[in-house]
């Protein structure tokens, strides 16, 4: 395509969302610096505690929430190419996902409680996998609730003239959201010096 006929690079959504992007990403890079700060400062006891989490579900939640983030992408590819039913289809399964990783993320919680693990335990680090992962958790509900109002909004739309902007400001924040786990789930789990811990 000559340069002169290809469309201005634009940001998907509306240009709101990307501040709300911009101001949460960086909420989370100052809660990430003081978890790695603390982590450093109590390095036995944080790893001690990491040993009790359950990897594998942390691998089932970082599955649905990629597998969510790619209906929700091709949601939105659906709406761009004018097939309403389509995108709805793909919209219901990226929210499926996100349904299936805060029912895995409260069963979770439920476990931990039932261990005597909560928030103000006197335990560092499960002071922070609870913060953390619970403001995590916030932002995969809102996620879940802009999805299902952009939804609604598409089925009151007409067929011959979908507009997919609610959406991609939608799928903007939900794919923040992803980023977010992304990040999380590693570093609350990674436990690189635990032999050496163990060993010692």
């Amino acid at each position: 395509m000559p340069a002169a006929a290809r469309p201005a690079p634009r940001l998907p959504g509306d240009v709101f969302i990307w501040y709300v992007i911009l101001l949460e990403g960086a909420t989370f890079c100052v809660l990430f610096g003081a978890f790695a700060f603390t982590r450093v400062r109590h390095l036995e006891l944080f790893n001690a505690a990491q040993q009790q989490l359950d990897l594998s579900a942390g691998a089932i939640n970082t599955a649905l929430l990629l597998t969510a983030s790619w209906c929700v992408a091709r949601a939105v590819l659906a709406v761009r190419g004018g097939t309403r039913g389509t995108a709805l289809g793909w919209l219901a399964a990226g929210m499926a996902g996100g349904a299936g990783f805060v029912g895995l993320k409260l069963k979770e919680y439920g476990d931990k409680f039932d261990q005597g693990i909560g928030l103000g335990q006197d335990n560092l680090f499960f002071d922070f996998y609870f913060i953390l992962t619970g403001f995590h958790l916030l932002h995969v509900l809102a996620g879940l609730l802009a999805l299902g109002l952009v939804g609604v909004g598409l089925m009151r739309q007409r067929r011959d003239a979908l507009n997919g902007h609610a959406l991609e400001t939608a799928a903007a924040f939900w794919h923040l959201v992803d980023l977010l786990w992304l990040v999380l789930f590693p570093s609350s789990t990674s436990c690189g010096d635990c032999d050496e811990t163990e060993a010692a």
